[in-house]
């Protein structure tokens, strides 16, 4: 009994290490490519709704987390689906290494926003330049398995959030257009090389 379960053991291991070492194909470019849509049409509807709440910045977050967490259910069912097409009985193992490396920027950015939002509401509009800075760590750990054009997507997410920043003050508004262009661009970016990125190295191969 223990030999077998040190095969078992053994096994698991062998498939995790080949799960590190393989290209995902589990995201989908339909998915992220909607969820860019997404943010672009709610970045335009907030915009008009702002003229009449342009300071309720809870009511302003509320929208962009509700719109996140739609697109990251979207997300996450077609990369399930089309993990176990693509992956096959690797599908568990690669769906949990996609996740490992993503997830703890998005928890990262939604402890973030809790503790801003509650305790220095001050600083709220740093935000969506904080945001889109974590979601490029995200992109950036997610590089490793996926086609090397992601990196590109992380220096966009990265350069989106410091000039968010960096141009940004307590005075004015929140602007629905520092989520709605950045992260709109950049999921449409995402799904480009998703749909691209891995044709391309297919043909040199």
């Amino acid at each position: 009994m223990r030999n077998l379960n040190e095969a078992l053991a053994q096994i698991s291991a062998i498939r995790s290490e080949i799960a590190r070492g393989t290209e995902f194909h589990g995201y989908g470019p339909a998915s992220v490519a909607t969820s860019g849509l997404i943010a672009l049409l709610v970045a335009a509807a907030q915009a008009h709704w702002l003229k009449i709440a342009s300071h309720d910045f809870r009511s302003y977050f509320a929208v962009w987390i509700a719109t996140a967490a739609v697109s990251l259910i979207l997300t996450g069912i077609e990369t399930v689906l089309r993990a176990r097409r693509v992956h096959s009985s690797f599908a568990s193992e690669m769906i949990y290494r996609a996740a490992e490396q993503f997830l703890p920027a998005l928890a990262a950015g939604l402890l973030l926003s809790v503790v801003v939002i509650r305790f220095a509401p001050h600083g709220v509009w740093m935000l969506p330049g904080l945001w889109q800075v974590i979601f490029s760590l995200g992109v950036f750990a997610s590089c490793r398995f996926l086609p090397r054009q992601m990196f590109l997507v992380g220096m966009w997410y990265l350069a989106c959030g410091l000039i968010c920043i960096a141009a940004g003050s307590e005075d004015p508004p929140l602007s629905p257009w520092l989520m709605g262009i950045p992260f709109g661009i950049g999921q449409l970016l995402v799904a480009a090389v998703l749909r691209f990125g891995y044709r391309e190295e297919h043909e040199r191969a």
